[in-house]
């Protein structure tokens, strides 16, 4: 099975203000991941929905509201 590469370590992230918002609904972002490709910002529900997924991706979450 062919492996993601490894993320990039992340830089100084800023934190999660109140205007992030989820990028697949528009609800406030909760966790920001960082893929290969770039950073992603969920909600709570799609964050709980696609973790499996992102951890088999290689996400690291790199910034958290809770």
């Amino acid at each position: 099975m062919p492996t993601a590469p490894p993320c990039p370590a992340p830089a100084t992230t800023a934190p999660l203000t109140a205007s992030d918002r989820c990028d697949r609904c528009p609800a406030a972002a909760w966790v920001r991941v960082r893929l290969a490709a770039g950073d992603l910002l969920f909600c709570g529900h799609h964050h709980r929905a696609h973790r499996d997924g992102l951890a088999r991706a290689g996400a690291v979450v790199t910034a958290s509201v809770r």
